[in-house]
């Protein structure tokens, strides 16, 4: 089967290349797509080198599964053409929302995906809910959440190569005693915090609090309450979360490793002791979502707090547009 990239030179489009050479995928060929301005370099993929072609020329028609990660400016305008001639999944956050478009996180709620073939598009979430809802479905199941409520801590590399390499300069100029000037951020990112990913809107939440809000209720349950902030950190890759989780049915603590522990997504680390968690530093290049700080919330009996970390460029990107790929393969292309 052929596959194509679209958004091929950027962050999670290199990093889709990386999933899609390790995964049980048989590609026949891959065709790499970017703007013009990366047409005609070489990326290496299988020890073969693919020449970048550019967007405007390229035919969609040549694969059968094209993966979008150049964003929702591009998939708004490119998306809805690419699918007369193949299957999108889309990266960007323009099309998850909409009710005849399969938002999906195969571990989640696969069955949904038979969707697809109303637009023969299919939406990848947010990073910061693809990472929550694989560790919320398991334990909605069991004990059915009432309420979240959620603290983000994201990485730059979710903002793009941009962001990340304004950190490392600015880095380097604050230990140098130099003065930056903040061009990808409201405020400097080195040695700082910023409380504001994406616009603000009328009722003084963000876009990305809001997204991680309606996209939790559309994959998991709309009867989920859930609020959050987010915030942007100095870290290069892998986005953390802060979880309080209020349930309907009473819960123990062994109940709760057991669910995590046998979820094929996620991984408990959860020692109570000195270094015994998991930190953005040990999640990247990792494919699970780690869950650390497993306690009861003692001001409610049947409220629980999580730690929760995982790279934002696989499970909350690359990782899981190539799964979708397996599912589709698996279910419903022949």
């Amino acid at each position: 089967m052929n596959f194509a990239i679209i958004g091929a030179t950027g962050n999670v489009g290199r990093k889709t290349i990386e999933v899609l050479e390790k995964s049980k995928i048989k590609v026949k060929k891959l065709f790499l797509v970017a703007s013009k301005r990366s047409a005609g370099k070489n990326i290496k993929f299988k020890r073969k080198k693919i020449k970048v072609e550019a967007l405007e020329k390229y035919n969609f028609g040549k694969a059968r599964i094209t993966f979008f990660a150049a964003g929702k400016t591009i998939a708004k305008k490119w998306a809805p053409i690419a699918a007369k001639k193949t299957i999108v999944i889309d990266n960007s956050s323009f099309f998850r929302m909409q009710k005849n478009i399969p938002l999906i996180v195969p571990e989640v709620n696969s069955s949904a995906i038979k969707n697809f073939k109303k637009t023969n598009i299919i939406a990848n979430p947010n990073c910061s809910t693809a990472q929550l809802v694989v560790v919320l479905k398991p334990l909605h199941n069991k004990f059915k959440i009432k309420r979240v409520v959620l603290s983000t801590y994201q990485a730059v590399s979710g903002a793009g190569k941009a962001p990340m390499d304004e950190l490392f300069t600015q880095t380097k100029k604050c230990l140098t005693g130099k003065k930056s000037i903040s061009k990808n951020f409201t405020k400097q990112i080195a040695f700082n915090v910023i409380p504001h990913i994406d616009k603000f809107t009328k009722n003084g939440y963000t876009k990305e609090e809001l997204k991680i809000e309606k996209e939790t209720k559309k994959i998991i349950d709309k009867n989920i309450n859930i609020t959050a902030t987010c915030v942007r950190v100095p870290v290069r890759t892998s986005h953390s979360e802060s979880v309080n989780i209020e349930f309907k049915k009473s819960f123990s603590l062994k109940q709760i490793r057991h669910l995590l522990n046998n979820s094929s997504a996620c991984k408990v680390v959860d020692q109570q002791r000195d270094g015994g968690y998991i930190t953005p530093v040990e999640a990247e290049g990792s494919n699970f979502t780690y869950v650390s700080r497993i306690r009861k919330d003692y001001s409610n009996k049947k409220t629980l707090n999580l730690w929760i970390v995982s790279d934002n460029l696989l499970k909350g990107a690359a990782l899981n547009t190539v799964q979708i790929a397996e599912l589709l393969i698996k279910k419903y292309i022949k």
